[in-house]
């Protein structure tokens, strides 16, 4: 014999049902729709494993507390002593490219290291020094196999390309400045780094952020004695402090504000609200 539930009773479920289901497929949408942040550079962004390591810092250690992290992830996947040419060759960005998805968002700042000599027994990690199509081919010294190396320029529109076929924003940074000063002025990349990273990045149709100018000028503005002082360690002309990693991280944020159209803008805290931790 069938039983039948009092019409008040099976209303109160019915409707108790539907809220959970309601509830749950909110859950499941905005976990779907929150978007990531991939950070991809070298030691300047991510120094060590991001820790403080030897009391130094990169930049992408501190991004994230400038942002609202309930609507947005931050990934800093940078690794220290890579080039825009060893992050692929060595199958890092292998890694990063598998996990962005449509609506996501990557940061690239690479340079400091592709400088580098294109083939020796240390890194072979230089690329070659412009935005050209140009190539070079050698027998890799550390590998031992056949290699094409290519423009710094062309390492970054490849990647550019990958991160816009997966329906996702590319951003490129020109290389934070060294601590390298020259009558009072400091170290700037606009006719090299700085000025193929634009290049490319224009090339590609990607969002660029001249982070070596607003760091310039503001370390001109500071001062050499104090931005030394301040920001740099003393063993050598490259890693930061956490006060000018810091620094640097909110010359990211500055170019973010600058490209008012980014949609990345709309997941920034107030900087009121910044976490400093």
């Amino acid at each position: 014999m069938f039983r039948f539930l009092p019409t008040n009773y099976f209303t109160t479920w019915c409707f108790l049902l539907c809220l959970g289901v309601a509830a749950s497929c909110a859950v499941v949408k905005q976990h779907q729709a929150r978007p990531t942040l991939f950070l991809i550079g070298d030691s300047t962004v991510k120094n060590g494993k991001g820790k403080g390591d030897g009391g130094l810092w990169g930049w992408g250690s501190f991004l994230a507390g400038h942002f609202d992290t309930t609507k947005i992830s931050v990934e800093n996947h940078a690794l220290g002593g890579t080039s825009s040419r060893t992050f692929r060759t060595q199958g890092h960005w292998g890694k990063v490219l598998p996990k962005v998805k449509a609506g996501d968002f990557v940061m690239i700042q690479f340079g400091h290291n592709d400088s580098s000599p294109v083939n020796d027994t240390l890194r072979a990690r230089g690329t070659l020094k412009n935005n050209s199509d140009d190539v070079e081919e050698i027998v890799n010294l550390i590998t031992k196999k056949p290699e094409t190396v290519h423009s710094y320029g062309w390492y970054l529109r490849q990647f550019i390309a990958e991160v816009q076929a997966r329906g996702a924003t590319a951003i490129v940074l020109s290389p934070v400045p060294r601590n390298l000063w020259k009558d009072g002025k400091a170290n700037r990349n606009a006719q090299d780094y700085g000025l193929w990273a634009a290049q490319a990045a224009r090339q590609q149709n990607a969002w660029f952020i001249d982070l070596n100018q607003l760091l310039a000028d503001r370390y001109e503005k500071e001062g050499e004695a104090a931005v030394r002082a301040s920001y740099f360690n003393t063993k050598d002309h490259t890693h930061t402090l956490e006060a000018g990693a810091r620094v640097n991280a909110q010359a990211v944020v500055q170019g973010i504000r600058q490209n008012r159209k980014l949609e990345l803008n709309k997941y920034l805290r107030q900087e009121s609200q910044v976490s400093r931790r």
